[in-house]
């Protein structure tokens, strides 16, 4: 068949831009304003044919067009066999599988079979006419799409009858297999979408190597094109599983097109089909949900054999990565800077670290069982997780070197420092620090206690501590609520409490101890 000789003039235009001048097919596209996948036949056929730039001279349009779109002749295809395209789309989804290969194999048990041109130009024919959803070359054991539908579901309160909360459906559906899992949870927020993989890799007995969400919140803390920031507790998790997330980029809905099919089929097949449930808990939701995604999974495709639990099991399923060996524990992080008492405050409680740091902010792993502290990716030191408000978890190897003495902070330099302020402040200073089992647990307090003179004055915040002596109350708590409802400018019923002798313990150490 002739091709219109300005359609041959616009081929040679583009074997001219790539060959000589070394333009991109995108930019060819646009050059010429041709369809870039047009572009990129035209590039393949040239390829193949061997042709380079300059054209020989004697070589004009027909004879051009006659070496790229050369037919085969319809009488020889019909005494050779013609492949499986099934099984070569089935194949493709394997790791290392290429067209050129599977063609190998075919010629190898036909000898007089079609050659690679043909046998690339018919699949991609036969991958054009099955559904969309299996189009797309996944590798096996490669991406997991996850996603919301719109869609949820209500759960009723059992004794009165009233909706008590709207149940998010997560979804997550494999590339090459479309293998699907479906989850309720009680809202998208962070730790419900974590679950939601943990129980996932459960269903599949292993992992894949990427994650594809969108570009919700839990996932991604800021959305871009080309770099989203992915949240850190969601890459924890995945680094966990040995997972990499890779965003589907935003307005680009080629890239999330597995998810929202999958999406699409859970609300068809096993929404629809609850629409006239009442559920009374999200357990009784999630066994319903159990059961229509099993029937869903062995559901026959429409235009290929096999079903998604058929091709699971056989590509899919044996290409995932093995489950770790450890169970993952959910977990947030943070930062937190390093005080002058070598401790960090997380979630009011204070964990040592290494002395040195000192001044430094490090990042804090939590977990509801431990609390890991990082300093630019490395691991310092890790701690049992206490949620005793106000105290202090200390190693000794984190203490200075001088034996529980801090050489840039020593007591007597902050009990100076509060004597400038009076003779109460520097009592209440001492007090602090005898009470703990350590004097550097009390600096925080007693930096805490001089912060107020700036916001009250120094005169009242004398006043406060000598109010908070007389009633044994050390702690910058104590002090802050005196000072907040005005009860150091109320008279004291004993001007010389600072004098009285202290109480007397084994964890009383005494003014000699810091001389």
């Amino acid at each position: 068949m002739s091709r219109p000789r300005t359609t041959m003039r616009k081929i040679r235009e583009v074997l001219r831009l790539r060959l000589a001048e070394g333009l991109s097919p995108r930019q060819i596209s646009a050059s010429l304003g041709l369809p870039r996948i047009t572009v990129r036949r035209h590039l393949d056929r040239a390829v193949e044919k061997g042709i380079t730039w300059p054209l020989p001279v004697e070589m004009d349009d027909r004879a051009l067009e006659d070496m790229l779109f050369a037919r085969v002749d319809p009488t020889i295809s019909e005494t050779r066999p013609m492949p499986e395209w099934v099984s070569v789309h089935r194949e493709l989804r394997r790791k290392d599988a290429t067209l050129q290969v599977l063609w190998q194999e075919y010629k190898e048990q036909h000898p007089d079979g079609f050659q690679y041109t043909w046998f690339t130009e018919h699949y991609r024919q036969y991958q054009r006419r099955i559904d969309l959803v299996m189009r797309h070359d996944h590798l096996a054991g490669e991406k997991l799409f996850v996603d919301f539908p719109g869609q949820t579901v209500p759960i009723y309160d059992r004794l009165t009858e009233a909706e008590i909360m709207r149940a998010e459906i997560f979804v997550a559906v494999l590339g090459a297999s479309n293998y699907t899992y479906a989850e309720a949870l009680p809202s998208q927020e962070l730790p419900h979408w974590i679950k939601a993989h943990v129980n996932a890799f459960d269903f599949l007995s292993g992992c894949p190597l990427v994650l594809v969400p969108d570009n919700l919140k839990s996932a991604i803390t800021r959305a871009h094109r080309y770099e989203p920031l992915v949240n850190e507790s969601y890459l924890d998790m995945a680094t966990h599983f040995g997972a990499v997330v890779m965003p589907a980029r935003p307005r680009k809905p080629r890239d999330k097109a597995k998810a929202e099919v999958g999406v699409q089929i859970v609300e068809r097949w096993i929404l629809f089909r609850l629409r006239n449930h009442r559920f009374y808990s999200l357990a009784e939701l999630n066994a319903e949900i159990r059961r229509l995604l099993a029937l869903l999974n062995a559901k026959p495709f429409k235009k290929m054999p096999g079903s998604r639990q058929s091709w699971f099991e056989e590509i899919e399923r044996s290409a995932l990565r093995p489950l770790p060996l450890a169970r993952y524990e959910f977990a947030t992080f943070s930062k937190a800077k390093v005080h002058i008492d070598y401790h960090i405050q997380v979630d009011y409680h204070y964990y040592s670290v290494p002395y040195q740091l000192v001044g430094e902010t490090v990042e804090v792993r939590l977990t509801v069982s431990t609390v890991e502290i990082l300093h630019r990716g490395r691991r310092l030191t890790s701690h049992l997780r206490s949620f005793r408000r106000g105290s202090h978890t200390t190693k000794a190897e984190h203490m200075p070197e001088a034996h529980r003495r801090n050489s840039k902070w020593p007591p007597h330099r902050l009990l100076n420092w509060a004597g400038q302020t009076g003779p109460n402040t520097a009592a209440m200073f001492q007090g602090v620090m005898e009470s703990r089992r350590h004097p550097e647990q009390g600096y925080r307090s007693c930096l805490g206690i001089m912060s107020l003179g700036k916001r009250y004055g120094a005169e009242r915040l004398e006043a406060a501590c000598k109010r908070a002596l007389t009633v044994r109350a050390l702690s910058l708590h104590s002090v802050e609520s005196i000072l907040k409802n005005g009860l150091d400018r109320q008279p004291l019923t004993d001007d010389a409490i600072v004098n009285q002798p202290r109480r007397q313990h084994e964890n009383l150490r005494g003014p000699q101890h810091y001389s």
